[in-house]
């Protein structure tokens, strides 16, 4: 025979609801390159060429940009490729964000 002991009573699981609508989610986010005085130009077309697969000539267009106006954006689409290309050009020492786009 099993012997009773306490009752043990469990909350029902609060369930919070995502408040974000699905266009908050979806909305395209920036992924931009900032200038640095560190980083030799060669290398930064480098990176782009390695993390988005540009061409030379669409890498140099970037880093030129960087270099004359201090930013370039690099990429646009979701936030979480975004997220994946900052924390790339981060792991090359390349100052970047991601910018929610209006």
């Amino acid at each position: 025979m099993i012997a009773e002991g306490p009752t043990v009573t469990i909350d029902k699981p609060t369930i919070e609801q995502d408040t974000r609508t699905k266009e908050d989610v979806d909305l395209p986010w920036q992924v931009v390159v900032h200038n640095d005085p560190v980083n030799l130009m060669t290398y930064v077309t480098m990176v782009f060429q390695r993390v988005f697969g540009y061409p030379r000539t669409k890498a140099e267009k970037h880093m030129l940009e960087v270099h004359q106006q201090g930013r370039s954006i690099l990429w646009s689409g979701v936030r979480e490729r975004a997220e994946l290309y900052v924390q790339q050009l981060h792991g090359y020492l390349l100052l970047a964000t991601i910018e929610k786009t209006n």
